[in-house]
């Protein structure tokens, strides 16, 4: 697109709806844009659309980055093997199929044997397989089905020795997995209300714990466990090793803090409220009998081990096995009856071995500097999966064998990429308040350092979500055009601890924008790139936070990737899952001093009339139901009508259909969505 090209955008009206928020008037004219099912916005939407696709499609970039991008996203992708009843159970994507298909191995030398291929589900690969859970004796499978992109699940059970599937469908789950009873005669599971069941709810609230017994339908389940005086709660089922408790993480929106809940299942006893005082996280690794092991992080924002005896359950009683220490805990779990720790230095994995006493029993060297994306291995085994990746490393599944103490490469993919003519580099920089903030720089060997480089600047910075060295092959596409790609680890996650996540949540969030302008600041400052060289990227949480950085220092940036971003601070918690946020967020409507900070960030409440905002490409889908489309079209609406009649900087809405937040999606809208996205970059750093 060349530089004088002006826009006219489809019309988006103002309403003159004006809301009081304790004492201040606060203007809120798109709000017609939040009913997704009215003619306007349907025909609005489809006119943000046409816009989109002919401005999208003419950028002279996009031909060429589609191409090498799917000769590039084109390589074997493997789960790591989860051994059930002797049986390894893997995902594996051929490289371009929409989505992984399930295998089972007899061992792990033997030719794998389909056990689902979702691509068969439908013709558009809409329907994605996210959850399985694995009866004990190993003859039941079930597995939840989502369409397009929806965090909505429907379970299904399939009979893992005829290959067919029972009658048995559960639907209305989200949010919660399936704990098999020791004898495989059925399961516990929670589920939201049907349709038209609690009409008057909010939603995603009165989440209960239901039985099914295979064989019956839905109608006929059990409830098990209920809480109508706090129907915010949300439950996730699961049973000992041992077959002895039922257990219930019971979790209240994305706090990080939970109860913990459990019941013999030897009768009919109650529900014992283990863990009720919402004072930190507790995630159970195992138990030994009535010996519950714990990883926490109460007393401990980097987390500890600990062993509670639920009968003696007093604090007092309690057993520190594993300490805090300087790193903080990613994830642990129990294999070959020791603990598993991945810990998180200066925001890349380390793996410690402990045994169960608390005594440390070593460390498993990982191949460099990266992250671990899973972990697969019971107690019982005597082997460890660990799938591992790094920005320059595609995720990569090893082995490792207790008896000889050997990690291995298993499934090492081999992508059509240099990888040795690239470097990842990790500096430090001063925060507006003078917090050192981490920040990985991937880039071509022999960069110059001439403030020329094309640059892209990644962030989150919210919900204690640790943002690690990740693969993905659009970003090899913008190192092979000589582009830098930067990920800065800015408060508001767990990289350090709680105290970090802390600093970037409700009324400090605005320390998460200062870090991420920090970032772009010493960039420029140190000759990576300039600000007309700059484009800033960031998805959900992260698109808040670009969103939010653009509107305060619009003449900072080049260019805008904003993708399913929450925007109306004041209003998202009304919307599906938005209510869950709240702990991290704050509710302007109901808290006066939560407005206060909330307002002045909000991105669609702070858009000003006549500034030349950089170029932004907001992304999102219509079926997107954790973070609604309507931020999305708010921001665009308001962005569209103030930037100047003379602006040559492009404010573009590109919405998906038939796709959701992003969990599911198919490979081919993966490679059309990324393919844009780069293209619009890339132009637009390089014509100014």
């Amino acid at each position: 697109m060349s530089d004088s090209s002006l826009y006219t955008y489809p019309p988006a009206h103002a309403d003159d709806i004006i809301d009081d928020y304790h004492g201040t008037l606060v203007p809120d004219p798109y709000r017609w844009l939040e009913d997704s099912e009215s003619e306007e916005t349907i025909a609005w939407t489809k006119a943000q659309n046409q816009f989109a696709e002919a401005f999208l499609q003419e950028l002279p970039a996009r031909a060429t980055i589609y191409e090498r991008l799917t000769n590039l996203w084109n390589y074997p992708k493997f789960s790591a093997p989860r051994k059930r009843n002797g049986r390894y159970f893997f995902r594996k994507n051929d490289g371009l199929q929409n989505q992984s298909v399930l295998y089972v191995q007899d061992t792990l030398e033997h030719d794998p044997a389909l056990v689902l291929d979702p691509n068969t589900l439908s013709a558009d690969g809409t329907i994605a397989l996210l959850q399985e859970s694995y009866s004990k004796n190993g003859r039941y499978l079930a597995y939840s089905l989502a369409e397009s992109g929806s965090d909505w699940q429907t379970i299904h059970i399939k009979d893992l020795e005829t290959g067919a599937d029972l009658a048995d469908i559960i639907h209305w789950c989200k949010f919660s997995s399936v704990a098999w009873l020791p004898d495989s005669s059925g399961f516990f599971y929670a589920r939201y209300p049907a349709p038209g069941e609690m009409p008057d709810a909010p939603p995603s609230t009165h989440q209960k714990i239901y039985h099914h017994q295979l064989g019956t339908q839905q109608a006929d389940d059990t409830l098990v466990y209920e809480r109508p005086d706090a129907i915010d709660y949300g439950f996730d089922p699961a049973i000992t090793d041992d077959g002895r408790y039922l257990i219930i993480h019971v979790w209240q929106g994305t706090d990080r803090r939970n109860r913990f809940y459990y019941r013999d299942l030897a009768g009919d006893g109650e529900i014992v409220r283990l863990l009720d005082e919402l004072d930190a996280k507790y995630v159970l690794l195992g138990s030994d009998g009535p010996v519950f092991y714990f990883e926490t992080d109460l007393d401990a924002e980097n987390g500890r081990l600990i062993a509670i005896d639920i009968t003696k359950p007093a604090q007092e009683n309690w057993r520190e096995l594993v300490p805090e220490q300087r790193d903080v805990i990613d994830f642990s779990a129990m294999v070959n009856n020791q603990f598993v720790v991945a810990y998180l230095h200066d925001a890349h994995s380390k793996l410690r071995l402990f045994h169960l006493d608390g005594t440390a029993a070593g460390e498993i060297e990982l191949p460099g500097i990266g992250a671990i994306l899973e972990l697969a291995g019971k107690r019982e085994h005597t082997e460890l999966f660990i799938n591992f990746q790094s920005f320059l490393y595609p995720p990569t599944i090893f082995r490792y064998d207790f008896t000889n103490s050997q990690l291995s490469p298993f499934r090492q993919p081999q992508v059509d990429f240099t990888m040795d003519a690239y470097e990842t580099i990790q500096r430090f920089y001063p925060s507006k308040d003078g917090t050192n903030v981490p920040m990985f720089l991937t880039y071509k060997k022999g960069l110059q350092l001439d403030g020329n480089n094309p640059t892209i600047l990644y962030g989150y910075g919210g919900f204690s979500v640790n943002v690690t060295p990740a693969f993905h092959p659009a970003r090899l596409v913008w190192l092979e055009m000589g582009g830098v790609f930067a990920q800065a680890n800015l408060r508001g996650g767990n990289e350090y601890g709680e105290a970090w996540h802390e600093a970037g949540m409700l009324g400090n969030k605005q320390n998460v924008f200062d870090d991420f302008i920090a970032a772009a600041e010493w960039l420029i400052q140190n000759n990576y790139t300039s600000n007309q060289k700059l484009a800033i990227q960031g998805r959900s949480n992260g698109g808040l936070l670009v969103s939010a950085v653009m509107i305060q220092r619009p003449e900072l940036f080049g260019a805008v990737h904003c993708g399913v971003p929450v925007t109306d601070m004041l209003r998202y918690h009304r919307f599906t899952a938005g209510r869950y946020w709240t702990p991290e967020y704050g509710n302007a409507e109901e808290n006066a001093a939560h407005f206060e900070f909330l307002l002045p960030y909000s991105p669609a409440h702070n858009v000003k009339p006549g500034t030349a905002y950089p170029p932004i490409l907001i992304t999102t889908a219509d079926t997107d139901d954790r973070v609604v489309p309507m931020h999305s079209k708010k921001l665009a609406a308001a962005l569209q009508t103030a930037v100047p009649s003379t602006s040559h900087h492009p404010q573009i809405l590109r919405i998906d259909l038939k796709a959701g937040h992003g969990m599911g999606k198919p490979t081919s809208k993966l490679i059309e969505e990324e393919s844009d996205i780069y293209a619009f970059l890339w132009t637009m750093l390089n014509n100014n």
